[in-house]
């Protein structure tokens, strides 16, 4: 069977979206090369608005962004437009051996949500996948396509995150905006003529701060907790073998060591590379489908 992964857990931390996208991708490289599987919260600094893998740049406001001062990049998943702020948006990934899980992207994609789901349940926040589809409102916007019983997770009847995967060298990233408080005006501003009003987007994206008393803090502590807990317990598909850490629960799990861990000088040096010969050049930002090198 395949070794279990060890497991780091990188605590929230205040980084430009240029530069955390680098850093999923330069944990993918950890992974693949037989390092340590990544867990982490983090947070936008200033606010960023992540572009998915094939968006027209010509659906962004430009103007408002720099206006705004929000950055824009570009992430290596597909999908909508996602405007993330530093207060209102949670962010998380998880990055392991692609070995480890599940082949099919769908199977893999609902394994590395539990522990989101775990979250928001420990939040007191009844979240789901959504029980039917509900027809796109603005295809740009991430959070107002179309959603996906298979995919698209929602809370009181509106969507309550984004989360999307892709596979490089050998890992697998799965990256996430849980949404602790909507912030309508902006998340409309950062693109062109949205056919949709604030009262539009808020009957379609809901905030936690909506549906709980709890303060940002204590949800970026719950969501590092779960994404720990669920490591430790060796859920990932791949099993175990003779090496693995720890003993074996009743339910066939694992007990797998977690450390609070963080980046190496070396990881943070080949991140800030990937910053400046990627996710803030415009040969990949700006790049039109089809025509990015």
């Amino acid at each position: 069977m395949t070794e279990t992964p060890t497991w780091r857990l990188i605590r929230e931390e205040r980084r430009p979206g240029p530069l955390q996208m680098a850093l999923d991708e330069v944990a993918a490289e950890t992974a693949a090369a037989g390092g340590p599987a990544t867990i982490r919260t983090y947070r936008w600094d200033p606010d960023c608005l992540t572009l998915g893998y094939g968006q027209d740049p010509d659906t962004v406001d430009w103007t408002f962004c720099d206006r705004e001062a929000i950055d824009v990049t570009r992430r290596q998943t597909g999908g909508g437009g996602i405007y993330h702020d530093g207060f209102g948006d949670v962010a998380y990934s998880i990055v392991v051996p692609a070995a480890a899980v599940p082949g099919k992207l769908l199977d893999c994609y609902h394994q590395l949500c539990e522990p989101i789901l775990a979250a928001f349940d420990r939040l007191g926040i009844d979240a789901d996948y959504v029980a039917e589809e509900v027809p796109e409102l603005y295809h740009p916007a991430c959070y107002l396509r179309e959603l996906h019983p298979a995919h698209d997770i929602i809370a009181a009847g509106r969507k309550i995150a984004g989360n999307a995967q892709y596979r490089k060298r050998d890992a697998v990233v799965q990256h996430g905006s849980l949404t602790y408080s909507v912030d309508a005006e902006r998340h409309l501003g950062v693109f062109v003529d949205p056919p949709v009003d604030v009262n539009g987007f808020r009957e379609r994206v809901v905030g936690m701060d909506e549906l709980v008393d709890v303060d940002r803090a204590s949800v970026v502590r719950t969501v590092a907790e779960t994404l720990a807990e669920w490591a430790r317990d060796g859920r990932l598909a791949g099993g175990m073998n003779d090496d693995d850490n720890g003993g074996i629960h009743d339910d066939g799990t694992t007990s797998v060591e977690v450390t609070t861990g963080s980046w190496t000088d070396a990881e943070l040096e080949r991140a800030r590379e990937l910053v400046e010969i990627k996710y803030t050049d415009d040969a990949w930002v700006r790049a039109r489908p089809g025509d990015r090198r």
